[in-house]
């Protein structure tokens, strides 16, 4: 979170000081949220005044969560204010690719087609031959068979549906 929160505080800005009691306000905030105020090493200033006779400042903050990569490492850049006079802070994130699924397969619990699935699973259980597993290939091949049974009878009773917003977990 970042923002110009016009709060003038010896605790991030040397040039500063005193203490600010908004400070406090601002801190109790962060820490309910489990947030952390980042602070860079070198001081910089984020507010340029026009007016001479005041001391360029330190205005905005940038809150990142603790531990994160992205903590303590945004950069001030002091020579792109134009016409401001403020100079922009940036923090580079990092972005996941991230495939997020939009149909499932699914029975409705205590349906027709949930009772049937059941039914079918239980006949092919009961029909596996396991009097001709004498080797670990013939066990593996049954077990082969036992899962084709399973993922063909899922498709045969289970609705392949789009996720919504709406739709349940």
């Amino acid at each position: 979170m970042t923002e110009d929160f016009n709060i003038r505080n010896s605790f991030w800005n040397p040039n500063h000081l005193y203490h600010s009691s908004h400070r406090d306000i601002l801190f109790d905030i962060t820490d309910s949220f489990q947030l952390e105020i980042s602070k860079l090493v070198k001081f910089f200033s984020t507010r340029y005044s026009n007016n001479t006779q005041d001391l360029n400042s330190v205005l905005d903050l940038i809150f990142l969560c603790p531990f994160s990569p992205e903590f303590d490492n945004h950069i001030i850049y002091p020579n792109w204010r134009l016409t401001s006079d403020y100079a922009p802070i940036t923090v580079n994130i990092s972005m996941i690719d991230e495939c997020i699924q939009t149909k499932k397969w699914f029975l409705i619990k205590n349906s027709k087609e949930e009772n049937h699935f059941i039914k079918e699973l239980i006949d092919a259980i009961k029909n596996i031959d396991i009097s001709s597993i004498q080797s670990i290939k013939a066990l593996k091949n049954i077990i082969q068979i036992l899962a084709t049974n399973i993922n063909n009878t899922w498709y045969k009773y289970s609705k392949n549906i789009n996720i919504t917003k709406h739709s349940k977990a």
